[in-house]
């Protein structure tokens, strides 16, 4: 059946801030929606209140509301547009699932005449009350764990007798595990009942007999109106049951699952897709396999939209899984779409990988200080990177090497762990380093079967890491000159890298890069092409690899390079690695930007990242995609084989900016801000130096590189003193310190942490204001984008901060400071391209915190409140293509935005809720207001004392 005629405008429904469960992957899917509809000439209209996203950027649809997102605000567009004829719900997690339900309940859709696509109320009602999915599939004969549903004490104390211990309690209608946990013991049972009917909307939960142990799968299906269905992906998640899949390292495709389990799985899958409703889109499944001989298959879930994994099933298999299902809601069969990647087979060809995919969480524990760090069936993580590799190896090492926690690899750094009963711990208690405690403990020589028998990781994963060990093993017996060609190709295949080898042969990284180039032992990169290379892919989306030569007819050998590289001039994009708290969504926005930008300029641009969650690894955003570690080999390797123009890394976050020292070392130029001028901004010391020399005010300081030095400072310096780090992002490490014992304290606990770091110690400016500035420079001109001012007082965290643009109180005679300061500062520093730079005003004086020449976490909410492309504009300052004075700024804005910060405290309990200078929040939303006399303003600004701790 062809696209439904009669719709003509669709309504998306976005999700919102990010929040712990609930991050940028479905930006990512409402993104490729979007693009979807507008594809077939469909009017596009979006809520969303979210303004570090692309997907709130005015080129993604025809209207973008950023609105909260609640049923007042979808009458208010559907009175605007009565044009809407339906609304897409599925794109936008359980956020957008919620406000549709919410919306049907008050009669909303039919009082405007609009019809639900893509879901059905009835699936969605299904799928997230515990009890109906429960009867549901004992009416199909899908087994399920034994479970009850109760919505009370008496209930679940009853269920509790029946069933035994341990139990899992969840929590219906919430998401990324909310209000869910193991209860091992009859004590603890009270409080995770209580918890769980508290998380829950409805006030149910489900108790069910805890499979502990048992292997977890989840599958991607597509289905279309013909009763077509697709199987996208099948993942395997290393973690057994009990982690839940957000916080799981996954496998793609699924590595010890026999093929009778995985037809059975299969025909369940589809069983149940078809029996929750009747609607053409995608769904996720989740399965628990018995691990024994008889692989028992038992349903634990089934969510009637896109999910957390659809982004990674569509990373993985090249495979478009939002873009295909918005197609299906509007009527289309999967036999009349094209694969997006062969265009020339039909989507309804299932996707078939030569490769492998290793998907690992990234955890921001250090943010929540006395927080349990045991995963378990709550979501914990704030992002995820995915390897791509030749073997389950080889992708597991790209994926450690993309975490960005200062490990290598698995092991082979010197900083594993080697004490017997902490290694027996991290493995009783799974957290966020368990990935590397299992090398540990193999170096240690603790047999696989007890690891197995602690973790209950399949045996399969165990033996690839004990290989992994033996090549470490073999090769530690040689050194750098007569280690064999054979030897160093099996490490490189199986994905050690280059500082790890150095590590084993003690001798240093160059001096293994040099022997690799010596014999021959170089990266080929591949297509990620969704058919096992039986069908010419025509996207360019790579990966790479290492290779043996095989041997020509003219007796040379040679290795396939599937990437062609091309004579056009080009430009490299360092993408921002992981999200975290801190450095998230907003510099995929910034990268996004950066490459269109560069392509209206007339460049090839290439990307590179290893995010599986974002737009700007998104196979047709950039020219070419390398999915692959933001670390430094894989990047060097990269620019040799394309040989760019330059590489952009003001637009990548702390992780683009951290390799501006190498690429300067290796001659490799970097467009826009120098070097130097990057190294100076974040060196505090050097960087206060330069406001002394340009007579621009800042606090009393001094500089520290350990706790004597610290202490002696203090005497000068009155108390309370601000301590930082250089070269952090998010105020990782900084604290307001009151006395001589706290500060020798955190200086002796930061310099652990972070080893060999400059500290900046300054006199804290106690109870002024606070406010920031960005703007772009192009070395001669500046041009202010933006000044907000902060509501709550100097000393809680920008990122933390309610913050109004413009400014709501400042004086004449401080804005015209402001403004000079960061004219001054952005000319001294050489600055081309980006600038943020923070204040704090005491007494009407601005004295200056930081600057930062790169896109800054404001960066898109002032393009987004003032209705301008600034990155866009600042991109093409940095190649030298545009001057400041060749823009037309003409900045839109009645009254004023408040950037609201929003914080996942509820996925840690007992942590210390305060705000100070390191940064707890996980995103952002943005709210518009008419006047400072507005209700929700006056609340937040009566509230600002509050906010202060030390």
């Amino acid at each position: 059946m062809p696209k439904n005629k009669d719709i003509k405008c669709v309504l998306i429904i976005g999700s919102g801030p990010i929040i712990i469960g609930q991050a940028c992957e479905f930006d990512y899917s409402g993104t490729q929606s979007l693009r979807s509809l507008r594809e077939d000439g469909i009017k596009t209209i979006l809520i969303n209140s979210n303004p570090a996203t692309i997907m709130t950027d005015p080129s993604m649809a025809d209207h973008v509301y950023l609105k909260p997102l609640t049923t007042k605000s979808i009458i208010e567009i559907l009175k605007e547009h009565p044009e809407v004829d339906a609304v897409l719900p599925t794109m936008g997690g359980q956020t957008a699932l919620n406000l549709c339900i919410e919306a049907d309940e008050k009669g909303i859709w039919n009082d405007f005449n609009v019809k639900l696509i893509g879901v059905d109320i009835d699936a969605i009602n299904i799928c997230e009350d515990r009890e109906e999915f429960k009867q549901l599939m004992g009416r199909i004969d899908i087994p399920v764990a034994p479970a009850k549903t109760v919505t009370s004490y008496l209930q679940g104390k009853e269920v509790a007798q029946e069933f035994g211990y341990p139990l899992v309690i969840r929590a219906s209608y919430t998401l990324g595990g909310g209000g869910a946990g193991f209860v091992h013991r009859a004590e603890d049972f009270d409080e995770m009942l209580s918890r769980g009917l508290e998380a829950s909307p409805i006030h149910e939960v489900l108790i069910d007999k805890a499979l502990l142990g048992w292997k977890e799968y989840e599958l991607e299906l597509l289905r279309d109106r013909n009763d077509n269905v697709v199987i996208i992906c099948t993942i395997e998640n290393m973690d057994p049951m009990g982690i839940h899949t957000g916080d799981s390292i996954t496998v793609a495709p699924a590595m010890t699952l026999s093929d009778k389990a995985f037809q059975k799985m299969r025909d369940m899958a589809i069983k149940m897709m078809r029996s929750i409703g009747d609607f053409a889109g995608g769904c996720n499944v989740q399965f628990a396999v018995s691990p024994d001989e008889n692989e028992d298959v038992y349903a634990i879930e089934i969510n009637p939209r896109v999910s957390r994994s659809s982004a990674l099933a569509s990373k993985a298999t090249g495979y478009p899984i939002a873009k295909i299902a918005t197609k299906l809601a509007l009527g289309y069969n999967l036999d009349e779409l094209d694969n997006q990647i062969t265009q020339s087979t039909s989507a309804l060809f299932e996707p078939s990988l030569d490769y492998v995919i290793v998907k690992i969480p990234r955890w921001n524990f250090d943010k929540f200080e006395g927080s349990d760090r045991t995963l378990g069936l709550q979501m914990k993580s704030v992002g995820e990177v995915m390897g791509i590799g030749r073997s389950f190896q080889e992708a597991l090492h790209k994926a450690t090497q993309s975490l960005e926690i200062k490990r290598n690899g698995l092991g082979a750094d010197g900083k594993g762990y080697t004490d017997y009963d902490q290694i027996i711990d991290k493995l009783t208690h799974p957290s966020w380093d368990r990935v590397f405690v299992i090398y540990d403990a193999i170096q240690m020589g603790i047999p696989l079967s007890r690891i197995h028998e602690i973790t209950k990781i399949d045996m399969w994963f165990l033996k690839q890491y004990e290989e992994l060990h033996a090549l470490d093993v073999e090769i530690s017996k040689f050194d750098i000159n007569n280690l064999p060609k054979d030897l160093l190709l099996e490490a490189k295949q199986k994905g050690f890298a280059d500082r790890q080898i150095a590590h084993m042969l003690d001798c240093l990284e160059s001096d293994v890069y040099n022997k690799r180039e010596e014999l021959g032992v170089n990266r080929v990169y591949k297509l990620v092409d969704t058919c096992a290379a039986e069908f010419k892919a025509e996207t360019p989306y790579y990966y790479s690899t290492f290779e043996e030569g095989i041997l020509s007819k003219d007796g040379e050998f040679y290795t396939s390079n599937e990437s062609q590289v091309s004579d056009r001039k080009k430009i490299i994009v360092l993408g921002s690695g992981p999200n975290r708290i801190g450095q998230g969504i907003e510099f995929d926005y910034s990268c996004v930007h950066g490459v269109l930008a560069a392509s209206e300029c007339g460049y090839e641009t290439i990307m590179i990242n290893c995010n599986p969650e974002t737009v700007s690894t998104d196979f047709d955003i950039a020219d070419k995609l390398y999915f692959e570690p933001v670390f430094w080999e894989h990047i060097y390797d990269i620019i040799r084989h394309e040989k760019p123009e330059g590489v952009i890394v003001q637009l990548g976050g702390q992780t683009a900016l951290k390799l501006a020292e190498k690429l300067d070392r290796y001659g490799i130029k970097i467009m826009g801000t120098s070097y130097e001028a990057l190294d100076l901004a974040e060196d505090r010391g050097s960087f206060s130096r330069l406001l002394q020399e340009n007579d621009i005010p800042y606090p009393d300081f001094g500089t520290a590189e350990n706790a004597d030095e610290a202490l002696a400072l203090a005497d000068e310096l009155d108390f309370p003193i601000l301590v930082r780090p250089s070269y952090v992002l998010g105020g990782q490490g900084m604290k307001i310190v009151i006395n001589k014992d706290e500060l020798e304290e955190h200086v002796v606990d930061l310099l652990r942490k972070i080893p060999n770091n400059k500290l900046l110690l300054d006199h804290y400016l106690d109870g002024a204001i606070e406010a920031e500035a960005d703007a772009i420079c192009d070395g001669e001109d500046i041009h202010i984008i933006g000044i907000m001012e902060h509501i709550e007082p100097c000393g809680i965290h920008s990122g933390d901060s309610h913050a109004l643009l413009p400014p709501f109180n400042l004086g004449d005679l401080v804005m015209q400071q402001i403004k000079d300061h960061t004219k001054k500062i952005a000319l001294a520093l050489n600055t081309v391209g980006l600038i943020n730079i923070q204040f704090a005003i005491k007494d009407d004086k601005v004295f200056i915190i930081e600057a930062n020449p790169r896109a800054s976490r404001t960066v898109p909410f002032i393009a987004k409140a003032y209705k301008e492309p600034y990155v866009n504009y600042a991109t093409k300052v940095m190649l030298g293509e545009k001057k400041v004075k060749d823009f037309n700024f003409n900045p839109r804005l009645e009254g004023y935005a408040i950037k609201q910060p929003v914080f996942s405290f509820n996925k840690f309990y007992n942590v210390n809720k305060q705000l100070g200078p390191e940064m707890k929040s996980t995103g952002e939303s943005i709210l518009f207001i008419d006047s400072l006399k507005d209700d929700e303003f006056y609340e937040l600004y009566s509230r600002r004392k509050m906010y202060l701790s030390k």
